[in-house]
């Protein structure tokens, strides 16, 4: 059996630029979410600690499943193993783009 993809999640946060690895990524029932769970992180016990990682490790600390807006995302890639999530400044002239909402239309019995 082939072992269990992970995801590379790239998205804009609070004017910052986050990268994190989760093992599952949904299209959520919230309409215009991304679902994001089982998120990777690297063994604690490293003796070098990034400040970045150690952000997004006390962030997602406890949290089962998060949702992120699609507007946010920057891009999603399958990884072969997890990376070091990082959240970076975002800077320069790249942003997100704002989108008008279109709503999904209503079935009303």
């Amino acid at each position: 059996m082939a072992a269990k993809p992970i995801y590379r999640v790239v998205f804009h946060n609070l004017g910052e630029i986050w990268e994190l690895y989760a093992r599952e990524i949904f299209q959520s029932d919230l309409w215009g979410f991304i679902e994001v769970e089982a998120f990777v992180f690297e063994d604690a016990s490293k003796l070098v600690v990034d400040p970045s990682t150690e952000k997004l490790r006390r962030t997602f600390d406890g949290v089962s499943r998060s949702y992120i807006p699609l507007n946010a995302i920057v891009r999603i890639d399958e990884v072969e193993r997890e990376g070091t999530p990082k959240a970076v400044k975002a800077e320069g002239k790249v942003a997100e783009f704002p989108r008008p909402m279109s709503w999904p239309p209503r079935s009303d019995s």
